[in-house]
């Protein structure tokens, strides 16, 4: 089983920056195939907001697109949201998600709110 933890969230202004970091521990041995964002904003449905696969492609919603860029240290284990130019409308709780040979696992989630 696959556990995440997200970090990073908080209160900023619009136009400022924030950088989400997802840890991913695993008690057995998990083939990765897919690590991702998402996020829930108020009284909305969860989005999709970036993803990254094996080969390091990337794709972004096209709301996020140019702002935010997903990364990974893998020597870390670890998963990156750099956020710039944030909006109000990027409000939301953010997840991280994995999915692996173990199936698809997501972290608690951190609340971002971008507000003046």
């Amino acid at each position: 089983q696959v556990q995440l933890v997200e970090s990073g969230g908080g209160l900023v202004q619009p136009g400022e920056s924030l950088r989400l970091s997802c840890e991913v521990t695993s008690e057995s041995v998990s083939r990765i195939y897919k690590m991702g964002w998402y996020r829930q904003g108020p009284a909305k449905q969860r989005e999709m907001v970036a993803l990254t696969g094996r080969t390091g492609v990337t794709h972004y919603s096209d709301s996020v697109k140019g702002r935010f860029t997903i990364s990974s240290d893998n020597a870390k284990n670890m998963v990156y949201l750099q956020m710039d130019r944030l909006k109000p409308e990027d409000t939301a709780v953010y997840f991280c998600s994995v999915q692996s040979s173990s199936g698809d696992s997501w972290g608690q989630g951190t609340q971002v709110t971008v507000s003046s």
